[in-house]
């Protein structure tokens, strides 16, 4: 039995190694403090694959084997969401939001939104709920792109297939987007095809190049930058910014903020954010 209980050895050094290389592409700072998570989290496939052994891991990732990195990320990434989750947001969102741009948008009848760091789907199918539910967007062009950098996240929430207890917290109103299973599928619900259509899932690394060109009329990026150090937030808004309509919508975390971060936005309250510059 290794250090603290542990099964197998894992030293300060290879925990540096890896952590290392998650900072490198994902912009995920671990402090020490994360050691016995990542420890956790990996354990398991060290076991199966490694005989237990941290180092041969730490080796084979840092010699390129793009399987084993993308395991890694997957299993360090965080994915905790839930249907409309921070429910101040979709609030906003539809008293005062979805009227303004009915407004704004009168001419093109176009909307594109991005969820960035979109996880298992509930984030970007809340506000696709949301939208959906407003009869004046009915023939509207909307589209969702939600992204993160998760495969098997990504492949979860295409699929838009959910156990019932996820619906528990939701308003009786929105149990029309759900379709229930039956027979073998009995406790599933599944999106329906009208909400699934409109969202369109993509792997994405924020800190890589960015494909979309934009603009976008609202950007939800919530529960993923805390993992950043300030610099790599500074830039990362920047960005959003750039790739943002004018007066755009930005939607960040409960314990985040753009304080000394950035100046291109002006705080709306409620970590609600709008495009200043």
């Amino acid at each position: 039995m290794g250090v603290l209980g542990r099964e197998f050895i894992f030293s300060d050094r290879q925990f540096n190694r890896l952590r290392t290389f998650i900072a490198r592409q994902t912009g995920i700072a671990l402090t020490q403090a994360k050691k016995d998570m990542v420890y956790a989290r990996l354990s398991k496939h060290i076991r199966s694959h490694y005989g237990g052994d941290f180092k041969a891991f730490c080796d084979v990732i840092e010699h390129g084997d793009q399987q084993e990195q993308e395991f890694l990320i997957n299993a360090i990434t965080t994915n905790l969401t839930a249907f409309f989750r921070e429910a101040h947001h979709f609030d906003y969102l539809q008293r005062q939001l979805i009227p303004a741009l009915l407004q704004r948008n009168a001419n093109s009848r176009k909307l594109r939104i991005w969820s960035a760091g979109c996880s298992t789907g509930e984030e970007p199918y809340s506000i696709a709920m949301c939208l959906a539910g407003s009869r004046q967007l009915v023939d509207w062009d909307i589209r969702i792109l939600a992204t993160d950098l998760d495969a098997n996240v990504l492949n979860h929430a295409r699929a838009g297939i959910y156990t019932v207890d996820k619906l528990s917290k939701l308003p009786q109103s929105e149990f029309q987007w759900f379709q229930r299973g039956s027979g073998t599928n009995h406790g599933l619900v599944r999106l329906r095809p009208e909400l699934r259509e409109i969202v369109t899932f993509k792997r994405l690394n924020l800190l890589h190049d960015w494909p979309m060109q934009g603009p976008f009329d609202l950007i939800f990026c919530r529960n993923v930058v805390i993992y950043f150090d300030k610099q790599t937030q500074a830039r990362l808004f920047d960005r959003f910014a750039d790739l943002m309509v004018a007066d755009g919508h930005l939607f960040i975390g409960h314990s985040e903020s753009l304080y000394k971060v950035s100046d291109r936005f002006t705080s709306l309250g409620n970590t609600i954010y709008r495009r200043s510059r």
